[in-house]
């Protein structure tokens, strides 16, 4: 049975969503906060929804413990939250979560987006080889931990990074559009806002370093990986 870990401070909201989890055969562990959904971790959820505004621990700093344990990050983090600014969002792909569902929560579009992040979770990605070592002399990339390693470094990358750094790399020279790696990587049903590529590519060039312009940007279509004056060769 799927198990979600469902994270919130307000024990009327928790019986809420509860009660539409559980119709769906959903098995529903419970936190009232942070600090004891980290330790509840230990139940391996397959998916965790989890409140933003909380005291204590937000939702955003618990995400980041998530996303920093090697054992938990692939975990599909979804937020709940009852802010609507896009900054609000940016922050939240910052941290490593996958979605946001906005409150007050619709059952039925909890339910579907439940299930879509679940099954971009176990679906294999079109024109992505989880099991292909990429190798570009000192950049290497490693499907197996999901670390890059660069001049015998590595560099760790959250789940969405990863597969993001690698769909390109594993297409040297070819432009995938905006569209095209929203729909790759996301996936149709999930609902992410524009600037969420913009995020995540950002985040790979800031560990990348020196190699950063590996990923070029075709302005106004999308981004591709691409040799860098030489230091990079297939």
């Amino acid at each position: 049975m799927t198990k979600i870990l469902l994270v919130d401070d307000e024990p009327d909201i928790v019986e809420f969503l509860r009660y539409n989890l559980e119709r769906e055969n959903f098995k529903v562990i419970e936190s009232l906060n942070g600090e004891e959904a980290l330790k509840m971790l230990k139940e391996k959820p397959d998916l965790i929804l989890l409140d933003v505004m909380m005291p204590g621990m937000n939702g955003y700093e618990v995400c980041r413990k998530i996303k920093e344990n090697a054992q938990f990050n692939k975990i599909p983090v979804v937020f709940l939250t009852a802010l609507s600014q896009d900054n609000d969002e940016i922050r939240g792909l910052e941290a490593g979560g996958s979605d946001f569902i906005k409150k007050p929560i619709s059952p039925q579009k909890l339910i579907a987006r439940v299930k879509a992040n679940l099954r971009n979770q176990k679906t294999p990605l079109q024109g992505y080889d989880e099991n292909e070592r990429l190798s570009f002399n000192k950049l290497v990339i490693d499907p197996n931990s999901f670390k890059v390693f660069i001049d015998g470094q590595e560099k760790f990358f959250p789940k969405k990074e990863f597969i993001l750094f690698h769909l390109l790399a594993s297409h040297p020279g070819k432009v995938f559009t905006r569209e095209e790696i929203l729909k790759r990587i996301w996936g149709e049903d999930v609902m992410v806002i524009d600037r969420t590529i913009d995020v995540h590519i950002k985040k790979i060039r800031e560990k990348l370093g020196a190699y950063s312009n590996c990923v070029g940007t075709i302005k106004g279509i999308g981004y591709k990986f691409q040799n860098l004056n030489g230091k990079i060769n297939s």
